[in-house]
């Protein structure tokens, strides 16, 4: 027999239903008023930006007061200058710390807050990595088309060009990033500036001793004067040997590298697997600090080797 405070509570919860269900169907059925669109009320007015717009806005501001109040970005700015992406500093700030919340918070539902901690720290570490390499494809180019450029700025020479309008002519012509290099040269020289100094903070931007070169031979013959177009195929046929040599020690040392990749990837990979197919496995590491300390020796370990590798199948000449 039940007791009263049961029945009790039956009749309460059966009226709780009852009660949601009706508003349900009132809200489902009742004529609501039709609101239309902004555009369609007013279509001459500007609906605005989002709030996600909004909020993006607000958040680079902040950024951008907090790098000039510290004097900060100035060695962002020069490595998305040297990878060549038309980026502000605060915008690929903010698009750092999304992705590090991102990740962080994808670790923490994962294993816990230590592996969140470590994606974080891992994608940071991964954008300032892109940078460099995107940074090193830009500076190879612009090594192999440099001789073509000098060619190119040689003949223009002895058409009867000055020197301005032969790096005008090889801005114009040549393909990224000689293109924009050289356009940057001639702005900077028509806002006022000093050739020499042009070509030389190009040439230290783009970390080119061949390039440095070029600025050396183009300085001296200002200033002693002689044919600079000749100076220039010779300056042209070195740097086409050194290209040429280049070319023949990138080939030899590929199968090191892939080896290097290859090496460095399959931790990450095999972790990947058992964290997927076994993650009682991969728990055992967060639930003592034996297991902690283990992970932290593994990533000195890991650095060790990536350095080591970096060293082996780094050449430089």
């Amino acid at each position: 027999m039940s007791s009263p405070l049961a029945s009790g509570t039956v009749t309460f919860g059966v009226a709780a239903c009852t009660v949601a269900l009706l508003i349900g169907l009132y809200l489902v059925l009742a004529p609501w008023p039709v609101r239309l669109p902004r555009e369609r009320r007013r279509p001459g007015a500007d609906a605005g930006p989002s709030a996600l717009t909004s909020a993006t806005e607000v958040a680079t501001g902040l950024i951008d007061n907090v790098l000039r109040r510290r004097g900060g970005g100035n060695a962002v700015a020069a490595a998305l200058e040297r990878a060549g992406l038309r980026v502000g500093v605060q915008d690929f700030i903010l698009l750092v710390c999304a992705a590090a919340l991102a990740a962080a918070a994808a670790g923490f539902l994962l294993l816990g807050p230590l592996l969140g901690i470590g994606m974080a720290l891992l994608v940071a570490l991964m954008a300032k990595v892109g940078l460099a390499v995107l940074a090193g494809r830009r500076q190879s180019k612009f090594a192999d088309q440099l001789d073509d450029s000098l060619q190119l700025l040689a003949s223009s020479l002895r058409a009867g060009h000055s020197l301005l309008q032969a790096l005008d002519s090889v801005s114009r012509e040549a393909d990224e990033p000689t293109a924009g290099e050289f356009s940057r040269i001639i702005n900077e020289t028509r806002m006022g500036r000093d050739l020499g100094l042009a070509l030389d903070e190009t040439g230290a931007r783009l970390q080119s001793e061949d390039f440095l070169w070029v600025t050396q031979a183009i300085a001296i013959n200002r200033e002693v004067g002689g044919n600079l177009a000749e100076v220039l195929d010779g300056v042209g046929h070195t740097i086409r040997e050194r290209n040429q040599i280049r070319r023949q020690v990138k080939a030899l040392s590929a199968e090191g590298k892939l080896s290097a990749i290859v090496l460095m990837a399959l931790p990450f990979g095999i972790l990947a697997f058992l964290a997927l197919s076994n993650p009682a496995y991969i728990a055992k590491f967060t639930q003592s600090p034996i297991g902690y300390g283990l992970m932290g020796v593994a990533g000195v370990l890991l650095i060790v080797g990536a350095l080591w590798l970096r060293k082996v199948v780094s050449f430089k000449f």
